[in-house]
């Protein structure tokens, strides 16, 4: 990753700490990343941003747990770098201003996607009034 990511995972280290923080980034992200809310090239990465958005929001209400700190940190780095305007691209540079957004944010949504998957599928669970399933393997007797 680039060095310019590795400063914001270490911001990440600390403003996920606080809760006015914490909750000023999420809005922000959900915000940004409204489908239509922006060019076309952020519709690309919409959708994984409200999923990572929602995903740190249940982690921190502690609805949802099953989360390592790790990835935590990862998806509050990406949004973090999702929502600065001024990144490795300034954003407000038309055609390529979201270049680096759009790959920040994919490359860790690629890297944590088993977590994510995992998250979707209680997400699911949950919506569907469903207890999540916990597999256990019975030998036969």
């Amino acid at each position: 990753m680039s060095k310019r990511f590795e400063r914001t995972r270490r911001k990440a280290e600390q403003a996920i700490k606080d809760p006015v923080k914490r909750k000023k980034l999420l809005d922000t992200a959900v915000k940004l990343s409204k489908p239509g809310k922006h060019t076309s090239q952020l519709s690309e990465i919409s959708g994984k941003v409200q999923s990572l958005a929602r995903m740190l929001r249940c982690y921190f209400t502690k609805e949802y747990t099953d989360v390592p700190w790790q990835t935590i940190v990862l998806v509050a780095a990406a949004l973090i770098y999702f929502v600065s305007p001024f990144d490795a691209i300034a954003d407000f540079i038309p055609l390529i201003g979201f270049a680096d957004d759009i790959a920040i944010v994919s490359a860790v949504f690629a890297s944590i996607i088993q977590d994510v998957d995992r998250f979707t599928a209680w997400e699911a669970a949950k919506a569907a009034g469903a207890e999540p399933a916990s597999y256990t393997l019975i030998e036969n007797q």
